[in-house]
């Protein structure tokens, strides 16, 4: 097969195919990996069918290689869906805030619902065999709403500003490999110097004006996926200069754009007519914001006042199915909540009462009760089954003997008083902190449930000592834990600092071996469930209700809305 002898192709795949010809790895690591290394999806999955003899193009990924199904144009599309602040993309640090943005901004790549990563505004990528040079091939010819042509400024604009620790953004925890940190030569409240980070001198070289290098510090696999984390959004190169809030200059390359925009009431996108990716179906998508209480957004749905929920929580799923005109989209997802235990305040400095908390869970009880058995048991260390690069470890058991021995220990023999912080949306969550404080009872913990409206708990989700956080699906399993616990991570709630952690994290990271990632995962996981930093009941699925009119739509794993391909019966 000329596939063998094809010299272009990174040297790891034909090895990785000849893994997947001895069973030695699945077709989807297959598939996943390539992709990775720059093949094409359409040749990925060729040579996947050739190889195994299997059905070459999956039903569920026929869309992108085959072209979406002919729909109807015209039409507004109406979403109901929390409309928050939206200024800076690089620090957008909820879902809801990207999606309205996803209509009107792109990304360099998309990872669609079958974790698969595609090129986007780069046509391609080209890596070397040590992971460490990612070249990113943009296309050309593509026009910014204000006219201006799309070019390799704009992205080396972009890697600048993330990387840039004025610019506040959890980009630079996910490409660490492009960043060097020193000394600020001020000392933190343990004693310990404060470092700042910044991006490594030469890490983003321009080629051309098409053409765009990157040079990390280490090998990194998982490069193009970062890509497609929310706060990755491309703006134009001018973004800064012209004002640097997108809702009041909303300037992008995508499919829509916005005309309106107001918090808390309304988002209104309309449609482009000279976008560069094919005229997209629908000629408006209006989101409506009903507050945090999701029976406003079904009764709005079942009103006909909108087509389509944002998410819909398991405690609706009865009722959507007795609304004649509406139905459920579904999806297994790597979405969860953690409890987490700032490990620098007490009484969490003391690992003892961390782990204490961790051991009362029933994970699977705690699963029935909030979340009603849609999803599967974790094991607290936040990296999912779904993920290509989780590693199996025997699930955790409750103790109450071992959890009232390290209480005692840790000086708490007579109990000990605890509140946790959570928000009121969506209703599982106040369920889960609910069924968790019931669990720890029989040990002496006794904690007290602090219910916040949803936009009071995001002003202290990353600041509170104890809180009850959800986070959001990623393709990989070692995304999560470069965002919330690789020490100093922009988002790293729990204020966890391990080195050997940290050094496991870029081993990881950085092996294309697909066994030996496992091992590596292995390691990272045991020490985040050994050093209990968070109690993690569950993963769970999620639902979104919507009309039946409603086509072409697909629930994204971490609700991402990319909606210039549905469309309206």
């Amino acid at each position: 097969m000329s596939f063998w002898r094809d010299k272009t192709l990174h040297p790891y795949i034909p090895e990785i195919a000849d893994e997947m010809l001895r069973g030695r790895v699945d077709r989807r690591e297959f598939l996943r990996t390539a992709t990775l290394l720059g093949m094409s999806a359409t040749a990925a999955y060729g040579v996947a069918g050739k190889l195994t003899g299997g059905e070459i193009i999956p039903s569920a990924n026929a869309q992108f290689l085959t072209g979406v199904p002919k729909g109807n144009f015209g039409g507004t599309l109406r979403v109901s869906m929390r409309v928050q602040p939206m200024t800076d993309p690089a620090t957008f640090d909820w879902t809801e805030m990207s999606n309205v943005a996803r209509q009107f901004l792109e990304y360099l790549v998309i990872t669609g619902a079958d974790n698969i990563t595609r090129p986007f505004l780069c046509r391609r990528w080209a890596v070397s065999r040590d992971l460490k040079t990612w070249t990113l091939f943009l296309h050309q010819g593509l026009k910014w709403s204000n006219g201006d042509e799309f070019n390799a400024d704009d992205v080396i604009f972009n890697f600048k500003r993330w990387l840039d620790p004025r610019t506040g953004s959890s980009n630079q925890s996910l490409f660490t490999a492009m960043t060097t940190s020193a000394p600020t030569g001020k000392q933190g409240r343990d004693g310990k110097p404060l470092m700042s980070t910044t991006m490594a001198p030469g890490a983003v070289e321009k080629i051309d004006d098409y053409t765009v290098r990157l040079h990390l510090n280490r090998g990194e696999l998982a490069l193009p996926e970062s890509l497609y984390n929310y706060p990755t959004a491309i703006v134009h190169r001018r973004f800064a200069d012209e004002g640097g809030d997108i809702s009041k200059n909303p300037v992008g390359t995508g499919p829509y754009k916005l005309t309106q925009f107001k918090v808390g009431e309304k988002a209104v996108l309309q449609k482009r007519k000279d976008y560069w990716g094919g005229e997209p179906y629908l000629d408006r998508i209006v989101y409506v914001d009903h507050g945090d209480n999701p029976g406003a957004s079904l009764a709005a749905l079942a009103s006909n006042q909108v087509d389509l929920v944002y998410e819909t929580p398991v405690e609706q799923i009865d009722v959507v199915d007795k609304i004649p005109t509406a139905k459920i989209f579904e999806t297994v997802t790597a979405q969860t909540a953690v409890a987490r235990m700032q490990v620098d305040q007490k009484p969490f400095t003391d690992k003892r009462v961390r782990t204490a908390v961790r051991l009362c869970q029933d994970h699977d009880k705690l699963l029935l009760l909030a979340h009603r058995a849609r999803g599967v048991a974790a094991e607290d260390h936040h990296v999912a089954p779904v993920h290509p690069d989780y590693a199996p470890l025997p699930g955790p058991a409750q103790d109450y003997r071992l959890a009232k021995k390290l209480l005692a220990d840790a000086g708490f023999a007579g109990g000990l008083d605890l509140r946790i912080d959570c928000r009121k949306d969506p209703p599982w969550e106040v369920s889960l902190a609910q069924a968790l404080a019931e669990m720890c009872k029989p040990v002496g913990i006794r904690i007290k449930i602090n219910v916040m409206p949803n936009a009071q708990f995001s002003e202290i989700w990353d600041k509170t000592p104890f809180g009850l956080t959800a986070w959001t699906h990623r393709p990989l399993g070692f995304m999560v834990p470069n965002l919330a616990y690789r020490s100093g991570a922009q988002w790293n709630e729990t204020h966890y600092s391990n080195p050997e952690y940290d050094r496991i994290l870029d081993q990881a990271s950085s092996t294309l071996d697909v066994k030996s990632r496992k091992q590596h995962m292995a390691k990272l996981q045991s020490i985040l469930q050994e050093d209990a930093v968070i109690a993690q009941p569950f993963w769970r699925s999620i639902f979104a209700a919507g009309n039946k009119r409603v086509q072409g739509y697909e629930l994204h794993p971490s609700v991402y809305h990319r909606l210039n391909k549905v469309w309206l019966a």
